[in-house]
């Protein structure tokens, strides 16, 4: 669609800007905090980019009062950050920790005194060790009743001061890279327990939204998504065929179980063929259709271009972490989909395509298969970034992702999307994952890097400045 004029962004329209626990707090094991699944498995050498860790993070636990100075300096009008749940319980139940409940009410607080809209996610991949060393963490059915047990009592302490909460982020990424690539803890490369595990986190999902409406009836609940639309690499029917195959093992097997509580038919007859489905027991179908959420969380960074793979075709591959462009192979699903390089597409130094359009046909494609408002809950630019003399960086290449990709926010609209919020990926610089603290995205510098920790000093960079400013006019500079 082309238009002669573009609407504008709703009043009240949430400006925002996103963190994880686990990538900002640090204080691993201050104040009663039990460790995650990711303290244990980031402290093994090997398993990160040169071996960094949330040790210290970017001390954002001693640090936010600064930090929300900033955000309020830039004029956010949400800020969207997650709980970890080994500080409020660190053995995954029994006694609640009250100093870590205290810390997150003290966060909320300050980013209501500075009229910053809090955006709680529950769950950003930080699951309590005890829990995993106990029974296995996701792969068993023991986990929807701690995270529900969890999830409510978040609910009943921040239920007048949280209108809007996040339940899983990411589940399909995260556990991807869990169960498939063993990249993330608990470092498994299992198809079946794969899908085993997703089915027990949408039977989690689902419970708590549940209980959400009972708790918190005002507030409005969602899934984070990790949202990469599939492309055909060309018009040939192997190559449509390969992308439909795409959109349902990657994208719908989520979102159809969040939405409607069911998985797609193609591709659960296929898994069911190769002994690979998920145990669906009695009743579990009518726990995920009692968990339909209020709106769709959207990670979006890339969309990914798909071609026919055979029976003895290509396997899934670890992706780039170093940022050495043009080292991300091949990746695919024997029998299903593999990907294929999009010549129309400028990539990252990380091999992301850098594609706004993507995000403007991904924001149509769930609002007309879904019918639900949309969030965009993470969307940015990893890149390197440099301290110059002065305590300047210059990031005029992430200026021109984030105009392009708000831009596309804003055409979606006026295709009538109901878009309700954008929350760039992040605030502050971060620990990115396996990336290590190279790869940055943050409108604000923080001064460290993989072995030191420096004076974690903040420099505003100038997206910093590009963002108060789209803000200030709501975006009609766009």
């Amino acid at each position: 669609m082309h238009h002669q004029q573009l609407k504008a962004f709703p009043a009240g329209f949430l400006w925002g800007a996103a963190s994880a626990a686990y990538q900002v707090e640090g204080a691993w094991n201050e104040d009663g905090k039990g460790p995650s699944v990711w303290d244990r498995f980031s402290q093994q050498p090997g398993n990160t980019f040169q071996n960094s860790n949330g040790d210290v993070a970017v001390d954002h636990y001693h640090r936010f009062k600064d930090d929300i100075a900033l955000m309020a300096e830039m004029g956010l009008k949400a800020y969207r950050f997650s709980v970890s749940w080994p500080r409020i319980f660190p053995a995954g139940r029994g006694e609640v920790n009250e100093a870590g409940l205290a810390f997150y009410e003290a966060l909320i607080d300050c980013l209501l005194e500075h009229d910053i809209e809090p955006v709680l996610t529950l769950y950003h991949w930080d699951l309590p060790q005890a829990l995993q060393d106990e029974y296995g963490g996701w792969e068993d059915r023991r986990i929807i009743a701690d995270f529900e047990n969890y999830c409510v009592t978040l609910f009943k302490r921040f239920a007048g001061k949280v209108k809007y909460w996040v339940s899983l982020n990411e589940q399909n990424y995260n556990l991807t890279n869990a169960y498939l690539l063993g990249t993330h803890p608990p470092a498994v490369q299992d198809r079946k327990r794969f899908f085993a595990a997703n089915h027990i986190a949408f039977l989690a999902n689902a419970t708590v939204i549940a209980a959400f409406r009972r708790h918190v009836p005002a507030g409005l609940i969602g899934p984070s998504f990790a949202y990469s639309p599939a492309y055909p690499a060309s018009c040939a029917p192997a190559d449509m065929l390969a992308f439909e195959n795409a959109e349902e093992f990657t994208n719908h097997w989520w979102l159809d179980s969040y939405c409607f509580g069911r998985y797609p038919s193609a591709a659960l007859a296929c898994l069911q063929a190769t002994g690979q489905a998920p145990d669906i027991a009695a009743g579990d179908l009518e726990i995920l259709q009692r968990g339909v959420p209020d709106f769709i969380g959207v990670n979006y960074y890339q969309t990914l271009t798909y071609t026919d793979n055979g029976l003895d075709g290509q396997t899934l591959q670890r992706i780039n972490t170093t940022g050495k462009k043009g080292s991300t192979p091949a990746s695919g699903v024997p029998g299903l989909y593999k990907t294929h390089p999009n010549p129309n597409l400028e990539t990252s130094n990380w091999d992301w395509a850098i594609d706004p359009t993507g995000l403007r046909i991904g924001l149509r494609r769930l609002a007309s298969r879904y019918a639900l408002p949309l969030m965009i809950t993470e969307n940015g630019l990893g890149e390197f970034d440099r301290l110059e003399e002065g305590d300047r960086v210059h990031d005029a290449g992430r200026v021109a992702y984030l105009e392009s990709h708000v831009s596309a926010c804003k055409q979606a609209i006026t295709d009538g999307v109901e878009l309700i919020g954008y929350c760039a990926w992040s605030f502050t610089d971060i620990l990115s994952w396996l990336n290590g603290y190279q790869k940055r995205y943050g409108f604000v510098y923080v001064n460290r890097d993989e072995n030191d920790v420096k004076d974690l000093r903040r420099v505003r960079k100038d997206s910093f400045y590009w963002y108060q400013q789209v803000i200030k006019d709501n975006g009609a500079r766009l």
